[in-house]
């Protein structure tokens, strides 16, 4: 199931749990938050770019959580969220933090540690 961020739904924040990448375990599951401002150009583009990069590498355990700042502003003060659009990866840890657009995927693997840093 993928949908797009919405500020016209009620609930904070839609879920959408999807996608094992190579070298991690298969029960592992990627939980990731993305902080957005409405359906923005950079919005909808950040999450076009996460749903695509999540589906061939982390296909089969992966769970995103849109979350609409304008909608829900007290939400970014637990991650800290200071730009938008921000990526967070809540699991596994250490926690991690994506601000763009999210369109140089050579940069998302490495922000997500799925590609060594060179």
């Amino acid at each position: 199931m993928t949908t797009q961020p919405s500020d016209s739904d009620a609930e904070p924040s839609d879920v959408i749990p999807n996608a094992t990448p190579a070298g991690h375990d298969a029960s592992e599951i990627w939980t990731l938050r993305l902080y957005v401002a409405g359906q923005t150009p950079k919005s909808i583009a950040a999450f076009a770019n996460l749903t695509r990069i999540c589906e061939e590498h982390l296909a089969g355990c992966y769970q995103i959580e849109v979350v609409d700042l304008l909608e829900h502003p007290q939400l970014a003060r637990g991650d800290q969220i200071l730009a938008i659009p921000t990526l967070v990866r809540q699991l596994p840890p250490p926690v991690r933090k994506i601000i763009g657009d999210l369109s140089n995927t050579d940069r998302v693997l490495i922000g997500l540690d799925l590609l060594p840093r060179t």
